[in-house]
């Protein structure tokens, strides 16, 4: 009998573990949760995210708006009240908007200042996805429903019985412009508003938006000033438009923009709305969704994996966004936010490449090459047109952040098989950024020609951040090589960046075996403090810093003493507490207080310059260390909830990072056709690719505790290495996994097993 009653209890533990899996994912884009990250502000971020409605890479994107007007925190998930829905471009609050406005219901008196046509809301009368939004806003007791295209989308207002229902449209301040059509139920204008430090004069966002109501009141106001006018041009812009209601009526509204004109916004309109109603639109967003998150499809995971798997993936595919439009001639055309031109071709914006080269351009190139090849016609286009490559664009060049990372951007697209695009212009292009300083310190390389004569940008000559440079131009460097080896280039034309990617090793210090800024006479900055953030390092200390040796690891492990030391140093990472010095800054910075509460020692993966260093041990040796750390990172720090981030999620690449360590591997190198191995997380996973081909990723026996690789198999034959190769994948592949809760600490373990290194791979 006990027996028995034994044998039930496991059997029903059996199917309980069983049934907490989830197979056949039919619908991703339910599964994701827009909200993931909103739990943020300055001085602590969980992501930094806005709920964004739009769909992928699209133009334009919506928000709830809970912050003020031009506050880069734009919703704020502990937020009580709405104040308006805003179109948005931003790609991180830290770098904030460009061509704004803003919409707002409003019933009873015409409210039309933010704070006084703020609404109180909740979370529970809130409906967030991808492709549709709906809240209830209290004090209106107005429903207002969204649903995007690329470049337009529809608006549903659901009011109460009221000869008072407004709808205000605030173009916002920084010079704007309305005007009201009644005759049309139409109102059209422009918002300037940008962040950018250079971007030309004519510079406008156009709107034009069709109600499906006539007016029975029309005002426009000029700051909080309201006017009978019925247009205005000021430095803040804003219209309010009256209806009378009966209980339940809806309201429509057709929003379409443009950054070229009215008539090219017009255009967008009827292109993309058509005559579709609210429901139609919505369906249609759902499907494009659908059809991108579905190429790649999970099984075997728990419902919060799945969760947090679709919504990171949902992150990966807005930025850079589409700033090219198709004109009447069905022509794709762009605004240039360089020289301020209506000219041909490819425009994209908003992301910055320090944080995306590492995963997020990688990841296009793998499963979307083709909106890639877009981009890097972007790319084309914007060096032709400003004379340079963006670092960060948002939508011209920013002046924030450093290195030279659109030259892995570039070498990495080409390098995983991207054609049909003028290379050898972005050949010039890296050359050009390579070996000149820019009209703004992030363009081109600040300290070219220290780092070109003495081979590092020295700590003394009042360029900061300048250790992080000197490692971030030395991967630069050789993956410009790369492209030039890539091209056929002359070995004349593509020696003198093989050899300056080897200036990583002038930074060494062999007493603390970290990177440390070296002064011109080629003496180490004294005191140095290897927990010290900023100074010479950017948002992180040397021991985050010091891993940034993306295309030579095996130099690197020689430079710390060996592979023990090596393993050693990268075992310090995780059991080092997290102390800080925040001197540099003069008070704690957000991404420091991360690090700080998340319990893994001195390992910061809320900002990126560490985000690869977990997958060294496979350079070394010992890949089990890898996946464990990759495992316990995935599983730790995110969650598909409003606090679900452990820092800023940037543009797709945190991210990036957890789909690409989901599916078991991660581009450590991008200009290198390998990925590094880790641990999958899920029991199966199928990617389709664009080729037709499919890679699936079986891991037999996985679980929350089995997280080591016992053995692997490629293509049905043993397979040992620690790196799977982009070119491989391509043609179609099967990995089989088999999975353990003990580590397998004989494969993997030969040198010849390594991930590529320069060094010794050349």
């Amino acid at each position: 009998m006990i027996k028995t009653i034994i044998s039930v209890l496991l059997l029903s533990i059996t199917l309980s573990s069983t049934a907490q899996t989830t197979d056949n994912i039919v619908d991703p884009v339910e599964w994701v949760n827009p909200l993931m990250g909103t739990q943020s502000k300055p001085s602590l971020s969980n992501g930094n995210t806005y709920p964004a409605i739009g769909v992928p890479w699209g133009m334009n994107l919506w928000t709830p708006q809970t912050g003020k007007m031009g506050n880069g925190w734009a919703y704020q998930y502990d937020a009580d009240k709405i104040r308006g829905f805003k179109q948005t471009h931003q790609p991180s609050p830290w770098m904030n908007d460009y061509g704004q406005f803003a919409i707002m219901a409003v019933t009873g008196t015409l409210k039309f200042k933010e704070d006084d046509r703020a609404s109180w809301f909740s979370h529970k009368a809130e409906v967030s996805k991808p492709y549709y939004y709906s809240v209830y806003l209290a004090d209106a007791d107005v429903t207002t429903e969204i649903t995007p295209t690329e470049r337009a989308s529809q608006f549903r207002f659901t009011f109460p019985e009221s000869d008072s229902s407004f709808v205000v449209i605030d173009a916002l301040d920084k010079g704007s412009y309305i005007k009201i059509i009644p005759s049309e139920n139409k109102v059209i204008g422009y918002s300037t508003k940008h962040s950018s430090q250079l971007i030309p004069k004519n510079f406008k966002n156009y709107f034009v938006i069709y109600f499906d109501k006539a007016f029975s009141l029309t005002n426009t106001f000029e700051g909080d000033k309201l006017s009978s006018s019925l247009e205005i041009t000021s430095d803040h812009s804003g219209a309010v438009v009256g209806f009378k209601t009966v209980k339940g009526e809806k309201v429509n509204a057709k929003i379409a923009t443009s950054f070229i004109s009215f008539e090219q916004a017009e255009l967008n309109l009827r292109r993309e709305l058509a005559s579709d109603n609210f429901e139609t639109t919505k369906a249609k967003a759902k499907a494009l969704w659908n059809k991108e998150l579905g190429k790649i499809v999970v099984e075997g995971g728990t419902e919060d994996q799945i969760r947090t798997f679709y919504s990171s993936l949902y992150r990966t595919l807005f930025f850079p966004n589409k700033l090219y439009e198709i004109n009447e001639k069905e022509q794709i055309v762009h605004w240039s936010p360089y020289n301020g031109e209506i000219l041909p071709g490819y425009m994209f914006a908003g992301t910055g490449f320090w944080d995306t080269f590492r995963a997020l351009y990688p990841f296009l190139n793998l499963v979307y090459p083709s909106i890639n090849k877009e981009m890097q016609e972007g790319l084309v286009n914007d060096y032709k047109e400003g004379g340079w490559l963006p670092e960060w664009s948002s939508p011209g060049y920013a002046n924030v952040m450093i290195g030279n990372n659109s030259a892995s951007v570039v070498a990495d697209a080409y390098i995983k098989g991207l054609r049909g695009y003028d290379i050898e212009t972005l050949w010039e292009a890296l050359k050009h950024g390579a070996n000149n300083e820019g009209p703004l310190t992030a363009v081109g390389r600040a300290g070219v020609e220290y780092y070109n004569s003495l081979g590092y940008v020295p700590y003394d000559v009042n360029i900061n951040e300048n250790a992080a440079r000197t490692l971030e131009y030395a991967y630069n460097d050789f993956t410009i090589y790369q492209l030039g080896k890539a091209l056929g280039k002359p070995e004349s034309e593509i020696a003198i960046y093989a050899k300056r990617s080897m200036n990583y090793k002038n930074l060494f210090d062999k007493s603390t075996k970290l990177m440390r800024g070296k002064n011109t006479d080629g003496s180490f900055q004294s005191p140095f403090n290897p927990f010290k953030w900023g100074d010479a390092f950017t948002e992180g200390n040397s021991w985050h810093y010091s891993w940034s040796v993306f295309h030579d690891v095996a130099g690197l492990v020689e430079l710390m003493g060996g592979r023990q030391d090596f393993v050693s140093m990268l075992d310090s990472v995780f059991t080092l507490p997290p102390v800080f010095d925040e001197s540099y800054y003069g008070s704690v910075i957000h991404e420091i207080r991360e690090m700080q509460i998340a319990n893994m020692g001195q390992y910061a993966h809320g900002n990126q310059p560490i985000q690869h260093m977990i997958y060294l041990y496979n350079y070394a040796g010992e890949p089990w260390k890898a996946q464990y750390w990759a495992r316990e990172t995935m599983d730790k720090l995110y969650s598909a909830t409003p606090d679900g981030y452990c820092g800023d999620e940037d543009n797709g690449q945190t991210s990036a990072w957890y789909v690409f360590s989901a599916m078991g591997f991660y581009p450590v190198t991008p200009g290198v056709d390998q990925y590094v191995l880790g641990s999958p997380l899920f029991r199966k996973v199928t990617i389709s690719l664009e080729n037709g081909k499919k890679i699936v990723v079986n891991a037999d026996n996985n679980g929350s505790e089995n997280r080591y690789v016992q053995s692997l198999t490629l293509n049905g034959k043993n397979y040992s290495k620690n790196w799977i190769s982009h070119s491989g994948l391509q043609s179609g592949a099967v990995l089989n996994f088999k999975m353990s809760d003990e580590p397998n600490k004989e494969r993997g373990t030969a040198a010849s097993d390594y991930p590529y290194s320069f060094s010794t791979n050349n």
